[in-house]
């Protein structure tokens, strides 16, 4: 019998047409290409044009007061050699590291929330989901009066206990993990949701019959939960390392312009901004952000080629 009847139906309809040597109709064909057409629309105008256009301007100058000439691969020369680049990019994937680490916690709080009898998990569920539909700029304003090195609040709890006072976003050795840590804070609770519905599609069969064996949370967290639980993982940990590697917005917000580390919390797409709308080198500004989509899309494919190690589908 199959687990998904609707699916099996589907199936032995679709060999049973073609055995028939059925085939669809014209109608049928333009009935499903009009439906297509809106996303292949949008598809087309908002990204597969604008990225043909960065492939092209990644090839140019641009003049002072507008217009391109062709320079070759010398924007890409200049990326390549230049050490705020590679700067950049070595505090990017610490970014992603350190957003990776909301997983785990995101999966350890949805576990506890999805225990039986437990109240108030509705509440408990928006509290955690509303710093992620907080806008960025109210967070990072926030959060710099909370590592504020002078009259914030952390430095307040921490001096309680005698710590010293600490300038959290000005210090080169604590700002990237600050900063890391809010983007964790704010980003849990989306990830909480995600596995929170993907425990509910775990059958609590599996559950009652490895209690009635003696088996004890740990033991059927591990057992059951995180292997049927890791399609949610994997596709999590793939969004996760796309938007950590494309974060640009909460630096911008907390690191100020004159700020001593800002060099060492700089993002890639951080420095694209500065190339491109500050110091007008749109050229090579093209070029930084056509390598960073090369690399998320190999990191991508990394991810999708070591999931059929750990990965399992039920």
């Amino acid at each position: 019998m199959s687990v998904f009847p609707a699916t099996a139906a589907s199936k032995a309809a679709h060999r049973g047409a073609t055995a028939s040597g059925a085939r669809p109709t014209p109608r049928g064909q333009r009935a499903a290409y009009l439906f297509i057409a809106p996303l292949g629309l949008g598809f087309t105008v908002f990204y597969f044009w604008p990225l043909l256009q960065t492939f092209y301007f990644s090839f140019t100058e641009f003049g002072t007061f507008g217009g391109h000439t062709f320079i070759g691969a010398d924007n890409y020369v200049r990326v390549v050699k230049d050490v705020t680049v590679w700067q950049a990019l070595g505090n990017t994937l610490l970014y992603s590291v350190i957003g990776l680490t909301a997983l785990p916690i995101a999966i350890v709080v949805a576990s506890l929330l999805n225990r039986r009898g437990l109240r108030g998990v509705a509440l408990y569920r928006a509290l955690y989901f509303v710093p992620f539909v907080t806008l960025p700029v109210a967070v990072g304003l926030v959060w710099n009066w909370l590592y504020n090195g002078d009259f914030g609040l952390l430095n307040d709890l921490l001096g309680r206990f005698g710590a010293d006072r600490h300038y959290w976003v000005s210090d080169p050795s604590t700002a990237v993990y600050a900063i890391g840590a809010v983007m964790v804070w704010s980003t849990t609770g989306y990830y909480l949701i995600i596995f929170m519905a993907g425990i509910k599609g775990i059958p609590r069969d599996y559950y009652e019959a490895a209690e009635l064996d003696g088996a004890g949370p740990l033991r059927r967290f591990f057992t059951i939960t995180l292997p049927l639980l890791s399609p949610t993982i994997f596709f999590a940990s793939v969004i996760c390392m796309i938007n950590s590697l494309q974060t640009f917005d909460l630096i911008y917000i907390m690191m100020a312009e004159k700020n001593p580390a800002i060099g060492d919390t700089q993002s890639i797409v951080g420095l694209f901004y500065k190339w491109a709308f500050i110091e007008n080198a749109q050229g090579a500004a093209a070029a930084l952000a056509f390598l960073l989509m090369l690399l998320i899309a190999g990191l991508t494919c990394l991810q999708f080629r070591l999931q059929r190690r750990w990965v399992h589908y039920a």
